[in-house]
């Protein structure tokens, strides 16, 4: 089993403007650099969370159906949440022919805020027999951005803050670099099946 994303998102969740006022940067100089800490901060969120915040689209890929045992045996687990959309979802057949199924033999289950989305077959349904190489192409994350959590916009802040003022990977000789418990705590509501710093 694979999951690779295909697509990444054309947005950001924090503006390269919030990002400049938070850092209390007035000049344009640093620009091209904020903006690489932005994209970092943004990927190292997602990492932590287990959350895509901003659309972009994912594949899960693997050898076979699940065994159909019980409905929980039978689901595809898509971990990067939430949801929004299958875009498809296709196998190769017995006879090497790459088959797509239809939406309405499948049903998608986001669960709760804090779990994994699954995708089952739909009521009265099994996932097709002999079938290999089986592909499901999904788009996650938030609408825009003005849905992404303000704790996780926050901490995306701080950690560019913390990287834009401390450019090196060690503090020898420049003093003791202090770690505030809170920053991270700002994820935990946000930790998808018990994910975590």
């Amino acid at each position: 089993m694979a999951l690779q994303r295909l697509s990444a998102p054309t947005t950001w969740p924090v503006s390269l403007a919030d990002v400049k006022a938070h850092c209390r940067v007035d000049l344009n100089d640093d620009d091209a650099l904020l903006q690489t800490l932005l994209e970092a901060a943004t990927e190292m969120a997602e990492q932590a969370t287990g959350r895509a915040l901003l659309p972009q689209t994912w594949e899960l890929s693997r050898e076979s159906f699940p065994p159909t045992r019980s409905i929980y045996s039978e689901a595809l687990v898509l971990t990067r949440v939430p949801v929004q959309s299958i875009v498809s979802l296709s196998y190769t057949d017995a006879a090497g022919v790459i088959q797509t199924l239809q939406p309405v033999n499948y049903l998608l289950n986001n669960c709760d805020d804090f779990g994994f989305a699954t995708v089952t077959p739909a009521f009265a349904t099994l996932w097709p027999s002999e079938a290999r190489d089986v592909k499901l192409r999904f788009v996650a994350g938030c609408v825009d951005a003005s849905v992404v959590p303000a704790s996780i916009k926050q901490w995306i802040k701080l950690q560019v803050a913390a990287m834009y003022e401390n450019r090196e990977a060690e503090t020898n000789g420049r003093g003791v670099q202090v770690k505030l418990g809170f920053v991270d705590a700002l994820l935990n509501r946000y930790l998808v099946n018990g994910g975590g710093l």
